[in-house]
């Protein structure tokens, strides 16, 4: 299936034709900035998969073996005692094995063991790097749930308690992609960060079996309530900041829960019903971030149809016009997934009197989703909005 990748903005988009797959290399290729995967071993794995045409069999069975590759390296660099190569090399095996379960439908035995080996890779590299201070984390959520979830503790302070910001991942992400991409810059302006898998995402779906919600504040009051019983944050001042879906979990999660004090979308949601309705009348030949039937496995039911009814409420008119604290939303010129009219609509509504719409054009920072396509001049601009609203 042909979905082409360039729009009006020209990219890297490494499988010209296959708008996912460019979309999901070029995080992967973003993740490279930070140490969390290596351009050498995302092109060996791309020139491996460019002829298959478009198989995401053939996407997992490659993703996979180049996480047991570098798992392999990072496990004989552990047994000699270099703990800093091995954190580096954990790092990377557990984005690659996240890259190979991305596409993999049914989810199973055999995906849900690959991704427990992510996760294992992941805390092997919290426990091993030198920096920042991490804890992993269960915070009590509604009974005898619990979200998992890392919190890095602020870097470059003098403060006991410092200011702390919950980061989200989006739709289909992970918190270990937010940890990599958002946290990192978070922490080290002084404040501290935590990053879970919320409802719907990542650990929280496949093995605690929360299932993606519309009411996305209640994930927020409990990492607050939970926050507030740290002696070592300031929980008086908390922060969001979310991706992608995360521009509908953030502002929602501001307007309803009034503990949060600067929000921020790094991409805007305005209705993602209709978005999904255009999805699906689409027959899913249309620019996306994963397979369609993605949406079924999020809400736990059989059909993607039962699933755009689930979606009738993931709409933030009538709900961010409650929103009172300050508000910043980044957007790409040339999304191919969320239209700039929708960022434009959600800032015009937003209660808040202090809020800005910053649109990156492709020069200025990425111009994709999310700004996949030049991701260093955005995470700077939104660390410092809000370590400055915090502050």
């Amino acid at each position: 299936m042909v979905i082409k990748a360039t729009r009006k903005r020209n990219w890297f988009a490494y499988f010209s034709d296959n708008y996912r797959w460019s979309f999901i290399t070029s995080i992967a290729l973003m993740r490279t900035t930070v140490g969390a995967s290596d351009p050498s071993e995302i092109f060996e794995v791309c020139r491996k998969i460019e002829n298959s045409n478009g198989s995401d069999k053939s996407w997992t069975r490659e993703w996979t073996k180049m996480g047991e590759k570098i798992r392999k390296l990072a496990m004989e660099e552990k047994r000699k005692k270099h703990f800093l190569s091995a954190s580096s090399h954990f790092n990377r095996a557990c984005h690659y094995f996240q890259m190979a379960d991305r596409f993999a439908f049914p989810k199973n035995k055999v995906s849900n063991a690959t991704y427990k080996k992510s996760i294992d890779c992941f805390h092997q590299y919290t426990q091993l790097t030198d920096a920042p201070k991490i804890e992993c984390v269960e915070i009590p959520f509604e009974g005898k749930k619990t979200l998992p979830a890392y919190f890095i503790h602020a870097q470059n302070t003098r403060r006991e308690k410092p200011p702390v910001v919950l980061s989200y991942t989006g739709f289909d992400g992970t918190k270990e992609t937010s940890f990599v991409l958002g946290g990192l810059a978070l922490a080290r302006r002084g404040m501290s960060v935590v990053v879970p898998d919320t409802p719907g995402v990542g650990e929280s779906i496949r093995f605690r079996k929360n299932f993606l919600r519309y009411d996305y504040e209640v994930a927020a009051t409990a990492i607050i309530d939970w926050l507030e019983k740290r002696t070592d944050v300031n929980a008086k001042k908390v922060g969001i900041m979310a991706s992608s879906l995360g521009g509908y979990y953030s502002p929602r999660s501001a307007s309803m829960e009034k503990r949060i004090k600067a929000c921020v979308a790094w991409g805007a949601i305005w209705d993602y019903h209709r978005i999904w309705k255009k999805r699906i009348d689409a027959a899913f030949k249309i620019q996306l971030p994963s397979p369609g039937n993605h949406l079924a496995w999020s809400f736990n039911v059989k059909t993607a149809e039962q699933g755009l009814k689930k979606l009738k409420n993931f709409k933030l008119d009538g709900v961010v016009q409650k929103m009172k604290c300050p508000f910043l939303i980044v957007h790409g010129e040339d999304d191919q997934q969320i239209p700039l009219s929708d960022a434009k609509k959600l800032y015009s509504a937003s209660g808040s009197k202090d809020k800005t719409l910053k649109i990156f054009n492709g020069d200025n920072g990425g111009s994709q989703h999310c700004h996949m396509d030049y991701l260093a001049p955005v995470v700077p601009y939104m660390a410092d909005w809000i370590q400055e609203k915090l502050s």
